[in-house]
Order: structure tokens, then sequence, then C-alpha cells
């Protein structure tokens, strides 16, 4: 009797112990598909006529209770039985406007109530208003509501007053009970709605500002990078222009010079976009840390790019941290030399121990000419002191007594 139930092939096996392949998982997946499909679909058709189809059901059930009401009433007075009906039907109508007016809906309720004993519209718009607002005017509206109640109730009828005015708020409390748990519900679901939407967009305000930082981080490295070796670059170009019958070998020697530099320039900014990549999630300083012949080699450099520039240099050791900022000191000093006192003579001083801390300087004459060389781009001081503020220590710069340009960094040996 099973084997009847379920899909046979041509031989008479059972199709479907041995045919659960992806066939039937697509068609699973595509009816699943559908579905959510139709139902998201009801769900938007719902939203939008719901309310409105509401409010229609209310409007035609308040009509036919208003009619009901009339004609059980056609016994006595034609007028009597008229104007109930009419009440009624307009109190019926003016359910429509119930979600625009609640309070205007609710006392046109508990109107019709006291003028017919129909408590549909009063019901309704009680209802409705504890839905729009939990406040004073719910609460009078209510106990205005409760009385009518209580007063219609009285009516042809034997009952206490005390079981009149329990049984008036029993039916007055539920409908407002009702209404406020939907617009407390409603307004949870708003207030959850907004919290969300605000955390997205915080989330896209924190992801701008990521990737505003790490721009800037990107630009600093750059320049940490670039502004040397192109000041170099410029410096050994103005040179061969000045110069006015350059022989070959000294052109030769120029060339020599800018083309090593610019080869320099690209190894260093290839090196510092793969330190960015690989280290662009935490953040932390990855660059390889220089050494007292690496800080030698950059003031080397400035030498064989014409500037009269001295080392001193009494420590050798220094943390990686200190070393890495020293060597950035020395070369931002270095730069501003090449752009704006190319010529200058220039001393270049390392000092310090693990009690007094490490002092650098970067100190200049005052130069023969004032022209610039190259453009400043204006951070390059900014980004040095925030890299020697964030190790504890202090730069200042700023002009000498003999007219020269004096930079001293001071940081603490034992940062970690």
């Amino acid at each position: 009797g099973r084997s009847l139930l379920l899909p046979h092939d041509d031989h008479g096996h059972v199709g479907s112990t041995g045919s659960t392949g992806s066939t039937g998982s697509t068609g699973s997946t595509g009816s699943t598909g559908a579905e959510m499909a139709d139902r998201t679909q009801l769900t938007v058709l719902w939203e939008r006529f719901g309310p409105r189809s509401r409010d229609l059901a209310c409007v035609a059930v308040g009509l036919l209770t208003a009619f009901a009401e009339a004609r059980a009433r056609r016994s006595g007075s034609t007028l009597a039985w008229s104007l109930v009906g009419a009440t009624a039907a307009i109190g019926a109508l003016t359910l429509w406007w119930r979600r625009r007016h609640p309070v205007a809906v609710a006392v046109a309720g508990v109107v019709v109530l006291a003028a017919t004993g129909l408590p549909l519209v009063a019901a309704v718009g009680l209802f409705t208003l504890a839905v729009d607002r939990r406040d004073r005017v719910l609460a009078a509206v209510t106990v205005v509501a409760i009385a009518v109640f209580t007063l219609t109730s009285s009516v042809d009828n034997d009952i206490d007053w005390t079981s009149l005015v329990v049984l008036s708020t029993v039916e007055a409390g539920f409908f407002v009970a009702a209404g406020a748990y939907v617009g407390a519900r409603r307004d949870l679901v708003a207030a959850l709605r907004e919290r969300a939407e605000r955390a997205e967009a915080d989330q896209d305000v924190r992801a701008e500002q990521a990737r505003l930082a790490e721009r800037a981080r990107i630009a600093r490295e750059m320049h940490d990078v670039l502004a040397h070796k192109v000041s170099l670059i410029a410096l050994q170009a103005g040179a061969l222009e000045v110069r006015a019958a350059p022989t070959a070998d000294q052109v030769a020697t120029g060339a020599a010079v800018i083309r090593a530099t610019a080869r320099e320039a690209m190894e260093d900014l290839r090196d510092v976009l793969g330190v960015l990549r690989v280290d662009a999630a935490d953040g932390s300083d990855t660059t390889p840390t220089p050494r007292a012949e690496d800080i030698a080699r950059v003031v080397d450099a400035s030498r064989a790019a014409g500037v009269a520039a001295e080392l001193r240099m009494d420590v050798v050791d220094l943390p990686d941290a200190v070393a890495r900022t020293a060597h950035r000191v020395v070369r931002e000093g270095l730069t501003n030399v090449h752009k704006h006192a190319r010529g200058a003579a220039t001393v270049v001083t390392l000092s310090g121990d693990a009690t007094s801390g490490v002092t650098v300087e970067v100190v200049n004459r005052r130069p023969a000419g004032h022209a610039c060389l190259l453009p400043g781009a204006g951070v390059g001081l900014l980004g040095l002191e925030e890299r020697v503020t964030l190790l504890g220590g202090s730069l200042h710069a700023g002009p000498g007594a003999d007219g020269g340009w004096r930079m001293t960094a001071w940081m603490p040996w034992g940062h970690s």
C-alpha cells in the first residue's frame, strides 16, 4: 500500500529511495525561494493596504450595527429609531479617520454610546487612542467612557451600581490595555529600527574615518620616503643647471647620482607600500629599524649632493622605535635644508644615553639666498612632531641666533 504513494520508474523500482540528487535539491531550493518571494510580496501588500482595509472593515461593521439597531427599534416612534440609526451610522463613518484624529473619534464614540447605547465606535476609538498615546488625554477619555458605559448599562437593568462600575471598567480597560500593548510594541519596534539604522550609519562613519586615517598614514609615509630623495634629485639637477659649461664628467657624475637616487626612491616606495599592505590591519610600524650606518648614509647622500653636512654621533645602539624616529628626524631636517637652505653648512648631532635620553639636532647656517628649490607640503614637521610625541618626547624647530634654522628632537631612551 505504501508503494502506491511513491513514484515508480519504468522497471517498478521506487524512485524516491535512490534519486535524491541535485535535481531534487534544486527543485526544493527553487520552490523555497519562490515561497519567500511570494511571502515578501504579500507582506508588502499587507503593509500598504492592510491598515485601510481594517478601517473599512470597522466602518462596515459599524454601519451594519447601526442598521440592526434601527431595525430593532422600529416598533417605537419613527423619529426615535431614525435618529438612533443616523447617529450610529455617522459614528461608524468617523472610524475611517480614526488613525488621523484618534482623540476626536474616541470622543465621538463616547457620544454615540451615550445617544444610542452602541459601544462599537467607543471601543474602537479607545483602542486607537491607546495605540497613539498613553497620557492624561487617554486617562480622561477612559474615565468619561467608563461613566457613560455605566449609565447606559443601568437603563432597564436591576444590577447594583458597584457591579455596573466594575463591569464598565473591565470593558473599557480591556480595549485600552489592548491598544496600549499594540502601541508600546510599535514604539519598541520603531526604536529598535532607529537604533539599527543609527548603528549602521555610525559604522559607515567609523569606516570612513578609518579610510581617512589610513590615507593620512600613507601620505605621511610617502612624504617621509619621497621628500628626501626628490630633494636630492632637485639639488643635483639645480647644480647642473647653474654651471655655465659643465664638463662631460660632471654631467655624467650628476646624472649617475640622479639615477641612483631615483632608483633608491622607487625601492623605498615599494618597501613602504608593501609594509602598508601587510600592516594595514593593526596599524603597527614594521619598517626595518635603521642603524647608525643608515643615518650616516643619509648625511653622505646630502654631502654628495653639494650640502656641507657634518655628522656628530656618539650613540650607536638605540632602541628600535627611537632609532626609527631619529632617522626620520635627520632625514626631514636635511630635506628642509635641501629645499630652503641649499648650500648652507649643516651639522647633524645625535647624542645621549639611557639616563638622559636621546637628542637629535639638525642645525644649518644662514643660507646665501632665500629662493626655495622645491615647494613644501607643510606636513613634514607636523607628522614628525606626532611621531616624537608618541614616544614621549618633544620637537622644537625655529630660527637660530645666526639667522639659520635649528630643529631639535628629544626622546626618552626606554620607550617600548
